[in-house]
Formats: structure tokens, sequence, C-alpha cells
């Protein structure tokens, strides 16, 4: 339901919030990962460290802390975050939020956070009710926040009325809905291959290359965070599989483009491994052992399929997007660009994979994005950066073609 989803929950100072550990463990439960914030205030009701021990990560409370701001920075723990919980939202902080007041960490969070923000407000019914909560209710909305709840029942101070938080299984459905809403890519179907492939030459030995899978998994996991339906072909890798993806496993550059095809017809099609161009034209059914002879055994090397060609091919079951990477080692540009008109696809992925770079087996990557209207030079920057970035520019090019569409029509 929330399967790998980055959850950013911040507890602030309400009785409620004595709720919140069973609401970490369904969030949990649901597949997400849970990252908490706990204010001040709220450490008078739960503790910092029933949070870290039911989340599995650690928990943050000072804005101040400088292990915490060399680690990630409060900007960048917003910004890791899928979306933004805030339960309960105290009437205070609400009104923190609406004045932009940035006095904590949570606070700064929200004021710097660029992802959804949602609201479950607890709180004395007098104080839901007050005109100041409500013109501050009334500001958030417009801004974009989502509420959920508050419920009505019996207060902790012994009055009835609406102001009691949403129970913990509530917040989490209300959160699935609201992300299986919005999520830009809902409804397409998506496949990805990753990682290097296996060729034979005898029983024990292979031609195969240096890639590691990171960036194709990566890629796959971020079209999933954005709705897609994914199938990832992966050469062998020692990548796990990214959670709530549909994972073929293969090893020759044949079963990759078998296994592409049959999950064929998609909307998107990613080309990120690094697939061996020859294999070896026949496999010797013992190992190859060595005879001593001066004259050393020949191996015929045959071209492999090629799979970008061959799903960017016109027809039917071609996908909307096809996009395909380019590992170079030189004029990175130039091969790129001759690689777009070469192959049919529609966009080219290229960075460069020469000695130094660290890029194959490395975390981070240098991408140059080849289209027919130009190159876009991305920063080097983390393999999941560069993937949630592709991911973001083509839930941009399916919104786009969207919008032509209707203008269309």
């Amino acid at each position: 339901m929330l399967n790998a989803k980055r959850v950013l929950l911040i507890v602030t100072g309400g009785i409620a919030a004595y709720k919140t550990p069973e609401l970490v463990r369904q969030l949990k439960k649901a597949g997400a990962s849970v990252s908490c914030v706990v204010t001040q205030a709220a450490q008078q009701f739960v503790t910092p460290l029933t949070l870290q021990s039911l989340s599995g990560e650690k928990v943050h409370t000072d804005l101040f802390s400088l292990t915490d701001e060399n680690e990630m920075g409060h900007i960048e723990l917003s910004r890791q975050a899928d979306v933004v919980l805030v339960a309960p939202a105290t009437a205070n902080m609400l009104a923190k939020m609406a004045q932009g007041l940035a006095d904590d960490l949570a606070s700064t969070l929200l004021l710097a956070t660029d992802k959804p923000v949602l609201a479950a407000p607890a709180m004395n019914v007098r104080m839901w009710e007050h005109a100041a909560t409500r013109d501050n209710v009334a500001t958030l909305k417009t801004r974009g926040v989502t509420f959920i709840g508050p419920d009505e029942g019996e207060m902790a101070c012994g009055e009835w009325g609406e102001g009691r938080m949403s129970e913990p299984d509530a917040i989490v459905a209300a959160l699935a809905a609201f992300l299986d809403a919005t999520a830009p890519l809902k409804g397409t179907r998506a496949i990805v291959t990753s990682g290097p492939t296996v060729e034979p030459i005898d029983p024990v030995r292979y031609i195969a290359n240096r890639s590691s899978g990171k960036q194709g998994h990566a890629i796959a996991a971020a079209l999933r965070d954005l709705g897609a339906h994914v199938t990832l072909v992966s050469g062998p890798t020692h990548q796990p599989d990214p959670v709530g993806v549909t994972v073929v496993h293969v090893e020759s550059a044949r079963d990759m483009l078998a296994q592409a095809e049959a999950a064929l017809p998609a909307d998107i099609f990613v080309a990120a491994a690094a697939v061996a161009d020859w294999r070896a034209e026949t496999q010797a059914a013992q190992k190859i052992k060595k005879s001593g002879a001066k004259t050393l055994p020949e191996l015929n090397l045959v071209e492999n399929p090629d799979i970008l060609a061959t799903v960017s091919k016109p027809g039917p079951r071609r996908p909307a997007l096809v996009v395909g990477f380019a590992a170079e080692t030189e004029t990175v540009i130039e091969h790129a660009r001759a690689k777009l008109a070469k192959k049919g696809c529609d966009w080219i992925c290229a960075n460069d994979v020469s000695a130094g770079q660290g890029t194959f087996g490395g975390d981070e990557n240098t991408v140059h994005l080849v289209t027919r209207g130009g190159v876009e030079a991305w920063p080097t920057q983390s393999k999941t950066a560069v993937a949630r970035q592709l991911a973001q520019r083509i839930a941009e090019y399916f919104a786009a073609q969207q919008t032509a569409g209707k203008t269309r029509a």
C-alpha cells in the first residue's frame, strides 16, 4: 500500500502523541520507511527511543545538532522524504505553519520542504473551533496542505466534539489514498533493464562488464515512487530487488531481450543495462583446459541482439517513450547523438565511464540527457538523485503529452 514510500513524521506536543508509536508501526506494516522528528513538547508524551525502536531509524529532535547538520542538514532531511506527515498537528503547530515561523526543527523542516504535507489535527474542541485556528486551516489549505480529520469524540479533558486525532489506521489509509491519487505516473507501465549481461564461454568462464546495476535499480524504484507499474529485467547484480517492483532475473542478452519483450506492451522503456555487445558463437560443454600448446584456443564472437534498437522499432507495441543509456569513454555527447539517431529511441542518458570516473560500481553519476531538442547537462549527483530526476522528466513528458492531447481535442 505504501511500498518503499519515505514518510517524514513530525510529532508535536499534544496528548494524542501517545498514538504515534502505533502510527509508526502501521506505516511500517504498510511498507513505508519512517523518519521521525519529535518536538520538545511531544517528548512529554512519547519518547524518541520508543519511536526509534519502532521505526528502525534515528529520531531527530534538535535544529542545532551539529552532528545532524554535518550528516544531512535540516533541508536535506525534509527533501529526502516522499511526503511529510504532521501527527498530531496541534493548534500551535498549525499557527506556526500558517505564519511561516521556523523556531525549531519541526517548523523549519515544514518551511523548507518541497514535498506534500499532510496534517492530522488534534486539540480541544474549543481550540479547533476558534476563529484563529479556522483561519490558519483555511490558509494552509490554500497552500496545498491536506488535512486528515479531526474526528468527533470525547476529549482527554472530558469534553465532547470535533478535535480528536484520527486513528492510526485511518491516517495510514488516507495517506495511501492521497499518494495514489497524486502519483503523476499512475496508470502507466514501465520496463527498466539493469545490470550487466553474462555471456558464457564454458561452464566456468563468461564475458561480462563492470556494471553494478545501481543506476537501473534506482530508476525502477524512482518510477515506482511516481506511481508507475514497473517491471525490472535485471542481469546478475548484488543489488536488492526494489520493493513493489516486478523483478525478472536473467543472465544473457538474449534472455534480457526475451523478457523485455514479454513485458510489453508498456508506456515507458528505460534501457539502463550494460548489455554485452558480443557472445561466444558456441559454448564449450566442458571447462576449456590449458593444453601447454603454443597455439591458444580461438574464441569466435558473434553480435548479441540490440535490445534498445529492437524495442525502439515503430509498431503497435513500441512504448510511447524509449530511453537509452550511452556508457562512453570519450566524446560522450557526440557518441550519444549518434546512438540516438541509430537506435531510434527518444532520449539518451549519456555518461562517462572511463577509468577514474568511478561510474561503474560507484554511487555517483554525471549524466547528459540527449534528446532531439538538445542536451541537458545534469550535475554530478548520486545515482538515486539521477534516477529521481529522470523519473520526474518522464512524468513531465507524459503530462505535456496529455495537455497537448486535450488542446487538440
